[in-house]
């Protein structure tokens, strides 16, 4: 089943990177749910485009991990196992204290600036209980550290882990009221990084992914 979603067109963009944001889009946003089969000729007739687009599309999502294209069978969202999650969040637990501690060593006042900002935003956001946005928020406040480090290749493989947990984050957090934890995490960091403490930023960092580890894992086995 093709759920209500709807093709964002960009004249400067091919039309299989218009297709692949759009479908990328859906997932993330829950929209196209874990498990569900994407049938090419469905989704060319509801986006308004050939099959040719559609197909070059999945195999970009493939890439990403979002969407699993099995044999004989055609294209699903890829549902991951609770193992997939917790090996994925292990490796990102090691880049975020990694990641936080060179942050602590290379990060700008202006830059430190603009994460107290969207920490004002992101509180903000968690008080008007707009789940869609704090989460967008939190996961900026985390880009923004990684771009701190000025190493591309962390940050590349940030990105990517983040993307692929991005659909899980966002369904655990409409279901978990426990958004002050992450706040006193947040502050927790900033204090390390205006103190230039390395050692306190990177523990501080890996335990606020232990905690939603543990979060979105609680998530899954209740849903």
């Amino acid at each position: 089943m093709i759920n209500d979603f709807s093709v964002d067109m960009n004249e400067y963009l091919p039309l299989r990177d218009v297709v692949f944001n759009t479908l990328r889009k859906a997932i993330l946003k829950g929209e196209l749910k874990p498990g569900e089969r994407l049938m090419e000729n469905q989704l060319a007739e509801k986006l308004g485009v050939s099959r040719t687009p559609v197909r070059e599309a999945l195999r970009m999502l493939e890439l990403e991990n979002l969407v699993e294209l099995v044999p004989r069978k055609g294209a699903q969202v890829l549902d991951m196992t609770e193992k997939d999650i917790v090996n994925i969040l292990e490796i990102r637990s090691a880049l975020e204290g990694l990641a936080t501690s060179l942050a602590c060593k290379k990060m700008t006042k202006e830059c430190l600036q603009q994460l107290k900002n969207m920490e004002v935003d992101f509180e903000r956001a968690v008080a008007e209980n707009d789940v869609e946005r704090f989460v967008d928020i939190d996961e900026d406040f985390h880009d923004v550290i990684f771009q701190a480090t000025e190493n591309d290749k962390l940050i590349q493989m940030f990105r990517n882990l983040r993307i692929q947990l991005y659909r899980y984050r966002m369904a655990q957090a409409k279901n978990d009221n426990s958004t002050s934890t992450i706040v006193a995490h947040h502050r927790s960091i900033l204090r390390a990084l205006e103190n230039h403490d390395s050692e306190e930023g990177a523990a501080v960092a890996q335990g606020h992914i232990k905690y939603q580890t543990e979060s979105i894992l609680r998530f899954i086995k209740n849903k």
